[in-house]
């Protein structure tokens, strides 16, 4: 009986385990293929790890650690991990409520009895949720008065807590810095000891987090990756205090340090079962609509499975971490630039590591033009975008009313297309009148057949390339987010920090607009020099001033 269950065990262990080693091949050339394309030998790189059922299945390095010496990446990288480091704090917070010293319902002048609330009632769970309406310090053009001195969390608060509230409490949800530096001083003031003795004490030395520290520009740290910013040509990353990001952005960590964090956080060795299920509930507002945010964890979608997920974004570093719980995968990226985001490759990569892999021109089906023809149209949407289908040949494209680019969409099934290199996505369905869902990873928004028209597309004038040039320069739309304006013969561009170069087109001297996006860029003329002082992005019917800064 031993002998005939051993060899139904081998068997099952053979059958398994062939399939899987494929896999595991296939994955990993497909993740070498993408994460060589973003991170070039020579340029400012990144480490990745990849985690399945609690075992590493992928971990390496790509690009420079240090430009400056030639220095290759090497998995023990330390890093600024950023925004991640709200996850933390969130725990931190959950830890002290386990112990009873606070409620989630509290009102934060129970421990800052100082703060002006603005006749409105504040709670920890509304800083948790960033929906506490608070404005976020990190929007302010005043951070930069500060921003490279070390100020206590004291300082730091008052520098934003008289500024108007943008909403009321639960009304809307606007991801806030503030909300998590005042969750930091609440930590401090019921624990008795400074934030970062907090973390390093109660959980940093507690799951052996040994590489991972409160950041520190003057402290020697073994493995640091050097922060760089990318215009024209790498430049060192700006400075900034640790005091300022605090506990909304402070910690410095590695990849095999947030893959103990992210074991330590599954199997509850920091906070129960239930304050977990607290931390990755998807909260919603007053009105009852879903924010896509816990505490510290953000909610998304991959190919309809479930994730959560955060990333991150301080002077020279962005991060993006991604945990599947159906899978029990976790994939990790820290990278040394604010050039090279890895937000978008990250997904890519966690849809190839649970075998739902984004679609591929390659793989799409071939439709006749009768079935391509039946999904041309005008739909309107709920938040009142209009979107045109329209047939060119045999290839159907997407464009919004408010947009001047036409994307190719390409079909999986004959009602079911996808975006080049996208995850976005659209699903039709026949009828009078004809409907289509458009999904982005987690945003869905249902569109219906319309008889409204294409609007006449932009006119563009050329300038030359002498009128172009006193453009250049880098426009500050918030910290640590800037336009970098470019020139390239007669062509003049635009790139935001953390995303792709766009070019933009002359309406006339001094406007412009963008074909991939519906965008416009409005530069402002000094009268005495005669070049521009600032800019004005208009985008989704907001106007947001950029003051020129280089």
């Amino acid at each position: 009986m031993n002998k005939l269950l051993n060899l139904k065990l081998l068997f099952l262990l053979l059958f398994v385990s062939i399939p899987s080693v494929q896999f595991a091949q296939n994955m990993e050339e497909k993740i070498d293929q993408l994460m060589n394309d973003q991170y070039k030998a020579d340029d400012s790189g990144a480490t990745i790890l990849i985690a399945k059922e609690g075992s590493v299945v992928y971990r390496k390095a790509y690009g420079k650690s240090n430009l400056e010496l030639n220095t290759d990446m090497i998995p023990e990288n330390v890093f600024e991990i950023g925004s991640i480091t709200k996850q933390f704090t969130a725990v931190g917070i959950l830890m002290l409520l386990e112990e009873g010293k606070l409620s989630l319902d509290d009102e934060i002048t129970k421990f800052i009895p100082d703060y002006p609330t603005q006749e409105t009632t504040i709670t920890i769970h509304h800083l948790l949720t960033h929906t506490s309406g608070i404005k976020s310090y990190t929007s302010l053009e005043s951070l930069r008065d500060y921003a490279r001195k070390d100020i206590s969390p004291k300082e730091l608060i008052d520098a934003f807590k008289d500024e108007p509230m943008d909403f009321k409490p639960g009304e809307q949800y606007l991801y806030n810095n503030s909300g998590f530096v005042l969750l930091g001083y609440i930590i401090e003031k019921i624990s008795g000891m400074p934030y970062d003795d907090f973390i390093q004490k109660r959980i940093f030395d507690v799951l052996k987090m040994d590489n991972s520290s409160y950041g520190s520009k003057y402290t020697i740290i073994k493995n640091r990756a050097s922060g760089y910013q990318r215009q024209e040509e790498y430049l060192n990353a700006n400075y900034i205090s640790m005091t300022i990001p605090y506990a909304a952005g402070s910690i410095m960590s590695t990849v095999d340090d947030l893959f103990t964090w992210q074991k330590a956080i599954r199997s509850n060795t920091l906070i129960s079962k239930e304050s977990l299920a607290k931390a990755f509930t998807n909260y919603t507002l007053n009105n009852g609509k879903k924010i896509n945010y816990g505490y510290g964890w953000s909610h998304n979608i991959i190919n309809d499975v479930p994730v959560i997920e955060h990333g991150g974004g301080i002077f020279g570093y962005t991060t993006q971490g991604i945990y599947v719980p159906s899978e029990n995968a976790y994939i990790i990226i820290l990278t040394n630039c604010n050039c090279s985001s890895p937000s978008e490759i990250a997904f890519k990569i966690a849809a190839i590591a649970i075998g739902k892999p984004y679609p591929e021109i390659s793989k799409t089906v071939k439709l006749t033009k009768k079935q391509l023809q039946k999904w041309v149209g005008a739909y309107e949407f709920e938040d009142g975008a209009v979107r045109f289908i329209t047939l060119k040949g045999n290839q159907l494209s997407s464009q919004r009313a408010d947009g001047n680019t036409a994307f190719k969409i390409f079909p999986i099934t004959e009602n079911h297309f996808f975006f080049e290199d996208s995850f976005a996505q659209y699903v039709f369905t026949d009828g009078t009148p004809k409907k289509v869902v458009f999904k982005n990873n987690i945003d869905v928004s249902k569109g219906v057949e319309t008889d409204k028209k294409m609007p006449e597309a932009k006119k563009e004038i050329q300038l030359s390339e002498k009128v172009l040039k006193k453009y250049i320069g880098t426009y500050e739309l918030a910290p640590n987010f800037n336009i970098e304006i470019t020139v390239e013969g007669n062509q003049i561009f635009g790139q935001a920090t953390n995303q792709s170069k766009i070019e933009l087109f002359a309406e006339s001297e001094d406007n412009f607009f963008l074909k991939a996006i519906a965008a416009t860029i409005t530069f402002e003329i000094d009268a005495t020099t005669k070049i521009p002082s600032s800019l004005t992005l208009e985008q989704g019917g907001q106007k947001t001033k950029a003051l020129k800064i280089k």
